[in-house]
């Protein structure tokens, strides 16, 4: 999370694997479908190791996820809060006040109108949920390579980044419980909160605690090192959730393989609505591109890796919930990649 471009980045800002995300989540949807088929029983035993609604296979995995974006979390960047307010104001108002509700409205709009007849009720209302989840969820760590992407500064990116970590400790779980409780879904509470703390509060605190030592040892060198050797278990720990789900879920997308495209669709206006939104406001407000692209960037970015652990801890491993989350995964880089793009070409008309 700092604006030096990473040993494997590309010249534009994006790693090979960040740039072909997708494709690797797709081989390993693909992978999960066949291992789930052809071993069911291993599977079935992995989904059985939970404790209090957890499973410690899948927290294990979104730790090495979470974890070492954390460690990037700079909350020393807060004292630029007052800097720019315009960028800061528009990412919250999106974040917080608009993005968790338009998506939440499209949830139900293509789950229980346009596509009822294609969908059972009970499905359709865990598909609801996966994308409420995603929708509550800002991004804290790719947003860094769009900002990168489209020159974004990076100091105020992480401010955008550290305020938005710590108003998600408290505004993530009620937001989703109430927009869980309007579509009429049970909103198991203690559930929810021991996943914000497990995959929140505690990643973020430890994170925290992990950069002042290593500041202290060698500067953010120091953490620049660190998280670069974490990195290869951050990737590994995304792709085995991600066969993971797909190994339970196999025989759902095998009998009907147009799930992911209903579900894709939602996610794709939603994205594009939001930045569109967030984009607009920050011309019409003139403030000057290298953080307007971030501020839209971060209101259409989301933190998958939350919103997937949290899925599994509330509606399970075999869930449409979490099957819709990583579908999010799945269609995030290239609408991200698409968004820079737009953002590039458009430069000149910000001051």
């Amino acid at each position: 999370m700092n604006s030096r471009p990473q040993p494997d980045a590309a010249p534009g800002g994006i790693g090979f694997f960040e740039k072909w995300l997708s494709l690797w989540i797709g081989l390993c949807i693909a992978a999960g479908i066949a291992l789930g088929t052809a071993l069911p029983g291993v599977f079935g035993f992995l989904a059985g190791l939970e404790v209090a609604s957890v499973n410690l296979v899948v927290a294990v995995l979104i730790w090495a996820m979470i974890f070492p974006m954390m460690v990037n979390v700079d909350f020393a960047s807060l004292g630029h809060i007052g800097d720019r307010p315009k960028g800061l104001v528009i990412t919250l108002a999106v974040n917080w006040v608009i993005k968790p509700f338009t998506m939440a409205g499209l949830g139900v709009l293509f789950f229980e109108v346009v596509f009822a007849d294609m969908i059972d009720p009970k499905s359709a209302q865990e598909y609801i949920a996966g994308l409420i989840l995603l929708g509550a969820a800002p991004c804290t760590a790719m947003v860094f390579v769009w900002s990168q992407m489209t020159k974004g500064d990076p100091t105020y990116t992480l401010v955008q980044v550290s305020v938005n970590d710590l108003v998600m400790v408290f505004a993530f779980a009620p937001i989703v419980a109430l927009l869980l409780g309007v579509t009429d879904i049970a909103v198991p509470w203690e559930t929810l909160l021991i996943s914000v703390a497990l995959y929140v509060v505690i990643p973020l605190a430890a994170g925290a605690v992990t950069r002042a030592r290593l500041i202290a040892k060698g500067g953010q060198a120091a953490v620049d090192g660190f998280t670069g050797r974490v990195k290869p278990a951050s990737v590994l720990g995304l792709l085995a959730t991600v066969v993971l789900l797909f190994g339970f879920q196999g025989h759902v997308i095998l009998n009907d393989p147009s799930l992911i495209g209903l579900i894709a669709v939602p996610l794709l206006i939603q994205s594009y609505g939001i930045f569109a939104i967030a984009y607009a406001a920050a011309w019409a407000w003139k403030v000057p591109f290298n953080v307007a692209a971030p501020c839209a960037m971060i209101g259409t970015s989301n933190f998958f890796e939350l919103a997937v652990a949290v899925a599994i801890s509330l509606f399970g491993l075999e869930s449409g919930a979490a099957l819709a989350t990583v579908v999010g995964v799945l269609v995030e880089v290239p609408v991200m990649l698409s968004l820079v793009a737009f953002a590039n070409r458009t430069r000149h008309l910000f001051p």
